[in-house]
């Protein structure tokens, strides 16, 4: 007779894709769309000032209200602060987004180096969208995961970095936000999607299985 399945509960699915949202909106849309919009009615320099007052902003306002603070706003905030500095002082666009160009082979970098870790830099992240409870992260197959993850989120980083170049070289900066923004979001989904389907299939080894909702709901 087969062992019952251990069930770990995430919470409601719908809470999740909202925490999810929220994390690409304030990191990403967000600060994306005020440079642009403040590009376009003022200058460079008001687009600037825009995307970071943002970031700052949210960061600002989680300290606060006492927020948890996720490490992927920390991580942009702090590197939006240089490119803006860098941007700022060069008076060039394509500087200002060649930052964000460079991240992407600095962040693969990192997911590289911390491969080794009991935790590497992906299982933190991965706790800012969906918080594993203990029983979960502390599984030797989960951590093994998370190590071989790393190595695919690095190629993605490192191939999102290489195409953004080559647009960014070649392309208006109107078509490079439009075509490196879906490209990146694109590969990205289906990374993720890739990632939590790995996830799935190496729980089931361990006879786990992930469901959302409450316990108590299930039952």
């Amino acid at each position: 007779m087969n062992p019952r399945p251990q069930v770990i509960h995430l919470g409601e699915l719908s809470a999740r894709l909202r925490q999810a949202a929220r994390h690409l909106f304030e990191v990403v849309l967000a600060p994306l769309g005020l440079f642009w919009l403040m590009l376009t009615l003022t200058n460079l320099t008001g687009g600037l000032i825009a995307a970071l007052s943002w970031a700052l902003g949210v960061l600002l306002g989680r300290v606060l209200t006492r927020t948890p603070i996720p490490a992927v706003l920390w991580l942009t905030t702090g590197l939006l602060v240089i490119r803006t500095v860098i941007g700022y002082t060069t008076g060039s666009v394509f500087l200002y987004f060649l930052q964000p160009t460079l991240q992407n082979f600095v962040i693969a970098f990192v997911l590289l180096a911390t491969v080794g870790l009991r935790r590497p830099l992906i299982a933190r992240l991965a706790d800012d969208f969906c918080a594993f409870p203990a029983a979960l992260t502390s599984n030797q197959r989960v951590q093994r995961f998370f190590r071989r993850v790393s190595l695919l989120w690095a190629m993605v980083f490192l191939t999102n970095g290489m195409t953004t170049l080559w647009v960014l070289a070649r392309a208006t900066l109107g078509n490079f936000l439009m075509v490196t923004t879906a490209g990146s979001f694109s590969l990205v989904t289906i990374a993720a999607a890739v990632s939590l389907l790995w996830f799935r299939r190496e729980l089931r080894f361990e006879g786990i299985r992930l469901r959302f909702g409450t316990a108590t709901a299930a039952v």
